[in-house]
């Protein structure tokens, strides 16, 4: 008996032919790249390295465009933010032992805020494998072990025939919720030999959906739809998902307050009437939250930023909806949804019932003015006034990467992003030195807006070698790198609690003329002139350094209280 599916893996007679007759001079290396280009790859993030050449030398017989960066770090998170904002598996090509090890906290990052990342790197000669100690160079006993609590998954390929199959389970790996970073790695006498197998084409690794459990759904709806208070947290699980229509919807279905968290801003819209912004470092927020009935939390796992340093207390239900399934639950008991938030949302929309509560938007009005009053007692004018000033300077469409920076931080509470997916931050892992090489990756990923990013001089150092990608590829990002003289937060950090603060000074260079010496134009502004000089800098295609001499300082934490 001939089934139709049989009859669809019948090659046809010209693919056979070419199947039997594959084009001489090809290596393991150009099964890399064409596995990559036909699961839709077309722009490709990396550094060059001995045990890797085989892969970098297909990259010339293939169409897709490679982006060299300076420090595999930096790679990490180019690939990271082009992830987030194409939404695609952003590949990147590494070496061997120390340099597939750069790339760590750029992974650990991307694990932590759900980018797609696919970190292909080389490995010593398959003799070599196994844990021996044989001397090779950049040898590890086990190149594997030292991602394994990093990635969602890990590949190690040990023939060129396992090349095509190990890169489509890793793409579907990363594609599938929750988004990751995954590891794959191919011996370097592997990526070398010659290959007569045939050319690589169309690779089938669509990600699997992770629908709701409807009898879950169903009991959320239902405390939902009859809740007294009911309130609305949004993750970054919503900005992943392209969630952010159906999370309005359900919130004006249920007459429900919304609050954004760091990884979920611009998830739902700033000026909304059922806004509650992003303050979540404050303990009136923390306050209403704990008072709603029904808490439904969506793309978070409540961490550390996102309950106000855990002294969130909540005294009603909580439903939350989760990809990770190791987030769900993990800091307060709930109704645990394992789904992803666009498909869960959707399932609540199609059974909640429509709420009425005349007062929602007065409590809304009546929580922002108690924010807003707590943050006047501070003087901080300065702190505000720069950040309505590169709101002002930013197109709203522009996307912006921030470090961890003391400007990030309160970007994290008081930025508008004016959008989903337009904020990017560091605040999943908090390493420093996000920000730049992060926006460079967004400007690969759409050339047609101006990209803003965010650091200051301790973590402007770690990134400072990517000026020279940044002209080589004429990337249009405008750099604004706020200069206080060294590790600002850690300063004030230590400060309050030890009195007085070490190790947190630095010494450095001149900002402008450094990236005049890279050819990048640069501009030394003033509180006052941030604003026009920011925007001229936007306004201009190629990159663009700002450099702004402010010491700044945090808003009073709430979280110290109890």
């Amino acid at each position: 008996m001939t089934h139709d599916h049989d009859l669809e893996l019948r090659p046809t007679a010209a693919q056979t032919e070419a199947a039997l007759n594959p084009p001489p001079g090809r290596n393991g290396g150009d099964l890399v790249v064409e596995t990559l280009a036909g699961l839709g790859a077309t722009t490709v993030f990396g550094l060059p390295g001995q045990h890797a050449l085989g892969m970098f030398d297909a990259l010339r017989r293939s169409d897709l465009r490679y982006i060299g960066l300076r420090v595999e770090n930096n790679a990490g998170f180019a690939a990271d933010a082009y992830g987030r904002i194409t939404g695609e598996a952003a590949p990147l090509l590494l070496s061997t032992g120390p340099g597939a090890l750069t790339s760590l906290a750029a992974l650990q990052e991307a694990a932590a805020a759900s980018a797609p990342v696919l970190a292909i790197s080389s490995q010593i000669p398959t003799a070599g494998l196994g844990g021996g100690r044989h001397g090779y160079l950049h040898e590890l006993p086990d190149q594997a072990a030292s991602f394994r609590g990093v990635v969602k998954s890990v590949h190690t390929v040990r023939t060129q025939s396992q090349i095509p199959s190990a890169i489509a389970a890793a793409w579907k790996s990363a594609l599938t919720a929750p988004h990751g970073p995954v590891w794959v790695e191919i011996p370097q006498d592997v990526l070398l030999a010659e290959t007569s197998l045939p050319v690589v084409t169309a690779a089938d690794a669509t990600p699997d959906d992770l629908p709701p459990r409807l009898e879950l759904t169903a009991v959320a709806a239902h405390l939902l739809s009859h809740a007294a208070r009911p309130a609305i947290i949004a993750g970054g699980g919503v900005i992943r998902s392209d969630a952010s229509r159906k999370l309005r919807e359900l919130a004006e279905r249920l007459r429900a307050p919304v609050v954004t968290t760091p990884g979920g801003k611009g998830a739902f819209p700033w000026e909304h009437p059922l806004s509650l912004q992003s303050w979540l470092e404050d303990r009136h927020t923390t306050d209403f939250l704990e008072d709603a009935d029904v808490l439904l939390v969506v793309g978070s796992g409540l961490g550390e930023l996102s309950s106000n340093y855990h002294t969130f207390k909540p005294r009603g239900r909580i439903v939350q909806i989760e990809a990770d399934l190791g987030k769900l639950e993990s800091n307060h008991p709930a109704l645990g949804i394992h789904a992803d938030a666009r498909l869960a949302l959707q399932a609540l929309l199609e059974t909640v019932e429509e709420r009425t509560d005349p007062t929602a938007e007065e409590r809304v009005r009546d929580l922002l003015r108690r924010v807003r009053e707590r943050i006047d007692a501070q003087d901080l004018t300065l702190e505000q006034d720069l950040l309505a000033s590169i709101r002002r300077a930013l197109p709203a469409s522009s996307p912006s990467f921030w470090d961890m920076t003391i400007l990030a931080y309160w970007a994290w509470s008081a930025f508008d992003a004016k959008g989903p997916n337009t904020l990017h931050s560091a605040q999943g892992a908090g390493g420093l030195g996000y920000g730049f090489p992060a926006a460079l990756g967004a400007a690969v990923a759409d050339p047609t807006t101006p990209v803003l990013a965010v650091s200051g001089d301790g973590g402007a150092l770690y990134s400072i070698a990517e000026l020279a990608t940044a002209r080589q590829y004429d990337l249009n990002v405008t750099w604004l790198i706020v200069d206080d003289g060294g590790y600002g937060i850690l300063r004030e950090y230590m400060t309050d609690t030890f009195g007085q603060a070490t190790a947190t000074e630095l010494t450095r260079p001149d900002y402008v003329a450094l990236a005049e010496s890279f050819g990048v134009p640069g501009v030394r502004t003033t509180p006052e002139t941030l604003e026009s000089d920011l925007a001229k800098a936007l306004a201009e295609p190629g990159p663009s350094v700002v450099v702004l001499p402010a010491v700044l300082r945090m808003f009073a934490p709430t979280h110290l209280d109890d």
